[in-house]
């Protein structure tokens, strides 16, 4: 069915200009002043709980005269009451409502100093809770039972559908550039397949991804719906935020995108794991069709268990790559004789290394010296490469699908050097290591041609893409990607390397220049005791600061001051242990993060009541960084840990979570509590600090709700970007 426009949309997608709908992206879909007929929406002030807004038909469905009521008055108390106590981004059910003709279904939210409450016609009855969740159970069991990823995407269609009734399900999954493919299908006889079609990111602007994190679950149950706006006693109030609100009116611009489908109605599910938007489940039905709220319910449980079940899948499949990586790891490095030289190492192992990591060519760069294995570039290319990434590839490995996008020197030996995986060895004579995968030509069925423009007749109504007809497109200059266990195996291998190409290198010395090789051990006995007697002296140092703080404390009657000296040892700490931590360890250069936090936390509880080590609880990944960045990190900590102290349990002790994780090319700390929750507004030494340590690692600070309490999250990539200033 492709049913006629409502006169009201045309004009909205009139006043869209040509220019608006290449930059979808600023689109204010959130406050859209109006929301999809099928409901009523009640805006009512959290101070005098009053109703100050509404949308709908609520005068036929629910009460005459509305505008200035109590909202108690039309909803009952015991749903105010459930409406008061929710916060901000989260959603509460209520139950159901007595309308002038039939019984309503209600979702309170909450935004600002506002409370929002949708309403809809109530499910009929006998559908009972028992069903329900014996639905959600069943479909839960048959998501368990999938052996891949592939196959769970298509058993969730499958359930997903018989869930919904629609005549078309899929699992679409988003992909790192926010384009997206459909990787499982479920239709009715009579539709075109979008299977393995892909959809460019223009299709759902940034700001629609985001509302999808928020907001789990979409319907519209008729696309040629005519908006019902916001009416308000005062000005303004139409354009309250509705980025929660399932009843919200949807983009007059996405109203089209549907038309052009030939959709009579749609719902979009969100499949969220760690915080991130992974795909979505996309339902179209031919017709205008609703859904019920339990059936609603059922789909964002059934998401949230499809979720669970492909990042156990992910990690699964991650797990066997790593156990046939090692594996090689293994064959390649028993190659390795003390008595060999490293290029007769090479020379055994390099094929095996190259296989390892699935390239088409490995090409060992040591000072003016090239070996190679399977297909490269010629040599002069190779050197070209070489000075292009050693300085990249160190002290972490680089690595791209797209090298000509980096560098477009390198369009001309693409077809063999599409893909590079660059790993930089620090030896006295400098090596790098250079994966290489061919150019891998891909044609890419997109539904509709993704390149093409508006009409250009002003006169016409502005649409999105009007034909959504397989539309092929070859894609040139890009490899198959490196997985994470693959870079992982690199950075091993370039560490394993460089240890035995050290220890090779000093055996020589020690058999040609044995004197020489005397006076250098006496050399770096001597920097060791150097750097023992400095590091000797600093901790000194940090020790006389630190009882200075503490005489200062116990001579001082103010609690307030004793307090800042308090956390000002913290501090200090902090620093200090990053400190031991470097000259204790391997490197100088870089720190395990994860143990450096487990550290400190261990010596911040140790100045606090013990009950927090007990009530403590630390999720910690390894993260590699850099010392200088591991001290901007712990101190972050730090304040965490003392405004969780000081405002959230009001200097007792109380659950404390410390996660860390690593996404990626950045990292997320993120430390939370079930105290006072989010009414924090502190601008002291600490905060000030604490934002300018974020911001000199070019991370980003959010605080959201923990129901209850407070989750502050701090996100920064684990390496510094080469345009930042130290």
């Amino acid at each position: 069915m492709k049913a006629d426009i409502p006169a009201s949309l045309q004009d909205s997608l009139r006043a869209v200009s040509e220019d608006e709908l290449t930059l979808c992206d600023r689109e204010p879909i959130h406050i859209p002043g109006s929301i999809q007929p099928h409901g009523m929406l009640l805006v009512a002030d959290r101070g005098t709980l009053d109703v100050v807004a509404g949308a709908g038909d609520i005068e036929g469905r629910l009460a005459p005269q509305w505008l200035g009521r109590p909202l108690a008055s039309l909803i009952g108390s015991a749903a105010v009451e459930i409406a008061l106590g929710i916060e901000d981004e989260t959603s509460a059910v209520l139950d159901p409502v007595t309308g002038l003709v039939n019984s309503l279904d209600g979702v309170a939210h909450r935004t600002g100093e506002y409370l929002l409450i949708e309403l809809e016609d109530a499910e009929r009855a006998g559908a009972s809770t028992a069903r329900i969740f014996t639905r959600i159970e069943e479909a839960g069991a048959a998501l368990a039972r999938t052996h891949d990823l592939l196959d769970l995407c298509e058993a969730a269609v499958q359930q997903f559908r018989a869930i919904t009734g629609y005549d078309r399900v899929m699992i679409y999954r988003f992909h790192e550039d926010g384009a997206g493919s459909v990787v499982a299908e479920d239709r009715a006889p009579h539709l075109v397949s979008f299977l393995n079609h892909q959809f460019p990111a223009t299709d759902i602007p940034k700001q629609a991804r985001a509302l999808y994190v928020r907001n789990r679950i979409r319907v519209i149950p008729d696309v040629c719906y005519e908006p019902a706006p916001i009416r308000a006693a005062e000005a303004g109030l139409s354009e309250v935020d509705l980025s929660d609100v399932g009843l919200r009116s949807v983009s007059p611009i996405h109203i089209r995108y549907l038309q052009n489908m030939a959709v009579g109605a749609s719902a979009s599910i969100s499949i969220v794991m760690d915080g991130h938007l992974w795909g979505l489940v996309a339902c179209h039905h031919d017709e205008a069709k609703a859904i019920s709220l339990s059936d609603r319910t059922a789909c964002r449980i059934l998401a949230h268990t499809l979720s669970q079940q492909i990042a156990a899948k992910d990690e699964a499949e991650l797990t066997r790559e790593r156990v046939r990586i090692r594996a090689s790891e293994d064959t390649a490095l028993a190659l390795y004789d003390p008595e060999s030289s490293f290029e007769s190492f090479m020379e055994g192992a390099g094929p095996e290394l190259c296989r390892m990591l699935g390239a088409d060519g490995l090409a060992v760069l040591s000072g003016a010296q090239i070996t190679t294995f399977g297909r490269c570039p010629d040599e002069a290319d190779l050197r070209t490469i070489g000075e292009w990434v050693k300085d990249k590839a160190a002290p972490f490995p680089f690595l791209t699908d797209r090298l000509a996008l980096h560098w477009p020197e390198a369009k001309a030996f693409q077809s063999r050097a599409s893909g590079l995986l660059a790993v930089s060895l620090s030896t006295e004579t400098p090596i790098c290591l250079i994966w290489l995968r061919a150019e891998k030509i891909e044609t890419v069925e997109w539904a509709g041609n993704p390149h093409k423009g508006a009409s250009s007749d002003p006169n016409a109504v502005l649409t999105p893409r009007s034909s959504f007809e397989t539309w092929s497109d070859t894609v040139r200059g890009r490899s198959r990607p490196w997985s994470i266990a693959e870079v992982e195996s690199a950075s091993r291998v370039g560490r394993l390397l460089r240890e035995r190409r050290q220890a090779i290198r000093l055996r020589e010395l020690n058999r040609d220049l044995l004197e020489t090789v005397r006076e250098n051990q006496l050399l770096l006995q001597q920097k060791g005791f150097l750097l023992r007697e400095v590091n000797h002296r600093v901790q000194n140092s940090l020790q006389l600061v630190a009882a200075f703080l503490r005489m200062q404390a116990r001579d001082l009657d103010d609690a307030a001051t004793k307090s800042q000296l308090s956390e000002a040892q913290r501090r200090l700490n902090a620093v200090a242990l990053v400190h031991r931590r470097l000259y204790s360890g391997e490197s100088v250069e870089i720190v395990d993060l994860s143990r450096y936090i487990r550290d400190l936390w261990t010596d911040l509880a140790s100045s606090m009541d013990g009950v927090w080590a007990e009530r403590a609880r630390l999720d910690l990944a390894p993260v590699q960084i850099a010392a200088d960045r591991a001290v901007h990190v712990g101190l972050i900590m730090t304040e965490l840990v003392i405004n969780t102290q000081k405002y959230a349990y009001d200097g007792k002790a109380g659950p404390l979570a410390i996660r860390l994780d690593q996404h990626l090319g950045r990292f997320r700390l993120a430390v939370s509590d079930r105290g006072a929750g989010k009414s924090r507004d502190h601008q002291g030494f600490g905060s000030k600090m604490m934002r300018a340590m974020v911001d000199q690692i070019e991370g980003t600070l959010e605080e959201a709700g923990n129901r209850p309490g407070l989750v502050t999250t701090v996100s920064a990539p684990v390496e510094r970007s080469l345009h930042h200033g130290s």
